[in-house]
């Protein structure tokens, strides 16, 4: 199928009713969350994660999708009007969000993301619709050395670039793949790590994982955070830009775009990635950079281009190669698989209406959140308001419930509870349950293609130099670990350093003292003397 009937068959999927409500479901949904502090797109995702099981696969993506580049939207809000980023993407955002809406800017400043959003989505989506059917054919001749090497480089790409703590997330990563190894041996059929316990013996359940570490870790978190939310303004005007805001943000939206759409194809890129290095690029080469931090309306409009167009590029790895480039990617593959799909270079032959039908359906929610953000701002942040304990008791019962309906079975609401706790706890000690997701998704798809390249190779590992592509990408692989466990030793010896220093000044001042005052003891005291600095 050429890409022109593929477009076509792909919007007379995304046009149905049924496909339009769940558009306008996911954007409108995913707008909500973002503008909420303390939900994400990744709970709300894991949370409704049950509700797909009820819909067609097609109809069920593009409702998470919407979420997913929906959400990108809604955290600029909170950022702009409360310098409290929505989402880990608008944390950029709030530099000069803010600002500009203390001189009064804030509805320019809302109404250029909802324009560039829309720019870099569509941008994204026309990239995607050029490059997947290319890469997908070329992927459908990778074989399970190239799988272990991509799945290995998505793994560290996701823990070194997307996470502030490269070793804990490499721990957890860890922690997710020990996971995906419980139930059943893929291909001996023994089992492994259920300690006798019939409802492991095919594994832990993807859903009651997600729905545990995402959604009642993240309820059990913003509850333990509420806090009254105080507005900068409850009322936001002038949300159309001006011609001059427009003149100033046109070269930021066409980088974000470009910038954006690139760095979203990356395992590890993301919205946090691409807002920085877009914000990065601003201060350089805008006109006005001392504006930058000030309330610089360039400062806005490139990085929420870039995180939107990201967002949507993220989806190449997942549909052609069937690798999710971050956590919310694996959480949506995971919904994919268990309606028995399983994402990668055949998908866009063996379901073309999923893969061409998320793409359309991307250009219409893109539309859809421009019609939404731009008139209605000012409902949305009335959503401030509500208290993150009311809305924490609701999303429990919703994600108990949902996750019984499922199997019909209690061991799953055991499973959520018992991994709630762990994520509330990782949480509270600086882990991020990301890797683990991610890990506990990509565990069956590297054991899977580990284990078939050792029948291919007859147990020897020199198939993974041999093949050209599989040695240059852990060539990068090994280059990136040697990078950042040598920046981390470089670090700790700098504060080891500077330990030592102030120590010894602390030492040179304590053995400072006890001389001086020897001295003063030993002479005698004339009372006509001024009194010593060291007495004084």
């Amino acid at each position: 199928m050429d890409i022109f009937n593929g477009v076509v068959e792909g919007f007379s999927t995304a046009a149905s009713a049924q496909n339009l409500l769940y558009v306008f479901l996911g954007v409108l949904i995913g707008t909500v969350i973002g503008v909420l502090p303390g939900l994400g797109p990744s709970a709300t995702i894991a949370l409704l994660l049950p509700l797909t099981y009820t819909l067609e696969p097609a109809t069920a993506v593009i409702m998470l999708a919407g979420i997913y580049y929906g959400s990108m939207y809604g955290g600029t809000i909170t950022s702009v009007l409360l310098r409290l980023p929505g989402e880990a993407a608008s944390v950029v955002t709030s530099i000069d969000g803010y600002e500009m809406a203390k001189r009064g800017r804030a509805g320019a400043a809302l109404g250029i993301s909802a324009v560039g959003s829309f720019i870099g989505g569509t941008v994204s989506v026309i990239g995607l619709i050029l490059l997947a059917p290319t890469l997908a054919s070329v992927a459908v001749r990778v074989g399970p050395p190239e799988y272990v090497a991509l799945a290995v480089l998505g793994l560290l790409l996701v823990t070194y670039l997307g996470t502030k703590h490269p070793f804990k997330a490499m721990a957890m990563a860890a922690v997710g793949l020990l996971l995906a190894t419980v139930g059943q041996d893929p291909i001996s059929g023994a089992t492994r790590f259920t300690f006798g316990q019939l409802s492991l013996m095919d594994g832990f359940d993807f859903v009651a994982v997600a729905m545990g570490l995402f959604g009642v870790g993240e309820i059990l978190h913003s509850i333990e955070q509420d806090t009254p939310v105080k507005l900068l303004t409850s009322k936001v005007k002038n949300i159309w830009p001006t011609r001059q805001d427009f003149h100033d943000s046109r070269g930021p939206i066409a980088r974000g775009s470009v910038l954006g759409f690139f760095i979203g194809v990356l395992p590890g890129g993301g919205g946090v990635v691409s807002s920085l290095a877009s914000y990065a690029t601003e201060k350089k080469v805008a006109k006005g950079r001392a504006n930058f931090g000030k309330g610089a309306i360039e400062g806005v409009a490139g990085p929420e281009t870039a995180n939107n167009a990201s967002s949507t590029s993220a989806f190449v790895p997942l549909l052609t190669l069937g690798l999710p480039s971050n956590v919310v990617l694996a959480l949506i593959f995971g919904a994919l698989t268990i309606q028995g799909i399983t994402p990668g270079p055949t998908l866009i032959n063996d379901h073309p209406d999923i893969f061409w039908g998320v793409m359309a359906s991307m250009i219409i929610g893109n539309v859809i959140l421009l019609i939404l953000n731009v008139p209605l701002v000012g409902l949305f942040v009335q959503l401030l308001r509500v208290r993150p304990a009311v809305l924490g008791a609701f999303a429990l019962l919703v994600t108990m419930t949902g996750v019984y309906s499922i199997n019909n079975d209690v061991t799953d609401m055991w499973i959520v509870l018992g991994f709630g706790i762990v994520g509330w706890l990782m949480k509270k000690t600086g882990f991020e349950p990301g890797p683990l997701v991610l890990a506990f998704v990509l565990g069956p798809i590297l054991e899977g293609s580990f284990r078939q390249t050792m029948l291919l190779s007859d147990g020897s590992l020199s198939i993974f130099v041999q093949r050209p592509f599989t040695a240059v990408v852990l060539l990068i692989v090994v280059l990136l670990l040697a990078f950042s466990t040598f920046s981390a030793l470089r670090g700790r010896a700098q504060s080891g350093a500077e330990l030592l220093e102030h120590a010894a000044m602390d030492d040179a001042s304590e053995v400072d003292k006890p001389i001086d005052h020897a001295r003063e003891t030993e002479s005698p005291v004339d009372d006509d003397r001024p009194m010593s600095k060291s007495l004084r």
